[in-house]
């Protein structure tokens, strides 16, 4: 399955307070660089170790079956590998690494070996770009994202390439992790994830939860989603009812992690209607967008349709968590 090859640290003890290591999953593309250095920041937030994941090149695969199933001592034992010497060369000669950083070669079919060492691995996350070698300009999601998206046992984080990144320091969810919440099915584990990534950054969480419009031909609605101060949920203050009741379901899903997190702020946010446009948006300017993977009583391999538009259409990272605990939250 794999080839472990090694670790190199900055010293220190290895692991952290969140257990598992942060996998990154490269191919040697661009894309997959980016992702790789946003793994390294999250590993040092984190303070855990680092695992550079790549899967081999179809030669090599072929190179090592044979030599296995041949048993001939007399071919040697290296096979080329050379975007393991390149990743490898980058880290070590570029800035802080975690304690310890590990790197593993992969065997099989890229999403089929990345669900498996993450499964074997119980990683704080996974991080990989959104596209990878074989990725058309057109498609902002490849194929392979999307498939580790839909179905590894751990979060998922996409970062997108350049082109599509874009650099909003001044809107209304600048440097804050910005939780997708659906208050009668969200699963307690993505809540967890976004508040321990805001607490490792030491940011905000702004919450954005959506309502549903009741249907008008005159219902028109096109202007960016507002912060709600705490007197929003008064008793006879201005809003909507589905608006004021959004926020009280809000407030109950919050208060188990207010309390295991009381330095983290919280900054909650209702809009009505399609909440993934309103996502896409604040992704301009989030350090991370973190949503459901889909509903936690639907365990289909289908991404949800919240999901899967913010991974066709962000602008930066976005951290698609599964259902890892059956917490009663639908």
């Amino acid at each position: 399955m794999s080839n472990g090859q090694g670790s190199r640290g900055s010293g220190g003890a290895s692991g952290g307070a969140g257990g598992g290591p942060v996998i990154a999953a490269v191919d040697g593309s661009d894309h997959s660089l980016r992702a790789l250095e946003w793994a390294r920041e999250a590993a040092l937030r984190h303070g855990t170790a680092l695992m550079v994941a790549h899967v081999l090149p179809d030669a090599s695969q072929l190179y090592a079956g044979r030599r296995s199933a041949l048993h001939d001592p007399n071919e040697p034992k290296e096979y080329a590998d050379p975007v393991g010497d390149r990743v490898r060369a980058l880290l070590e000669s570029g800035p802080e690494l975690p304690a310890e950083v590990r790197y593993e070669a992969l065997e099989g079919s890229v999403p089929e070996a990345l669900r498996a060492v993450s499964a074997e691995q119980a990683p704080l996350m996974l991080v990989m770009g959104s596209r990878g070698r074989g990725g058309f300009a057109a498609l902002l999601l490849g194929s392979s994202s999307r498939a580790v998206a839909g179905t590894a046992s751990c979060p998922v984080v996409v970062v997108p390439h350049e082109g599509k990144a874009v650099e909003d320091p001044e809107g209304a969810s600048a440097g804050r992790v910005v939780l997708g919440l659906h208050a009668a099915e969200t699963p307690e584990d993505v809540l967890a994830f976004a508040f321990a990534e805001a607490a490792a950054r030491g940011t905000t969480v702004q919450v954005v939860s959506a309502y549903a419009l009741p249907p008008g031909p005159m219902t028109v609605i096109d202007s960016p989603f507002a912060v709600i101060p705490p007197e929003a949920l008064a008793d006879g203050a201005d809003g909507v009812p589905a608006e004021r009741e959004t926020l009280r379901a809000q407030n109950e899903r919050l208060a188990p992690l207010r309390a295991r997190y009381p330095d983290v702020p919280v900054e909650q946010a209702v809009v009505p209607g399609d909440p993934a446009g309103r996502l896409v948006e604040a992704s301009r300017s989030a350090a991370l967008v973190v949503v459901g993977r889909h509903h936690p009583r639907r365990r289909s391999l289908l991404i949800g349709s919240v999901a899967h538009a913010l991974l066709q259409h962000a602008h930066g990272p976005v951290a698609v968590v599964p259902t890892l605990h059956d917490d009663g939250a639908a």
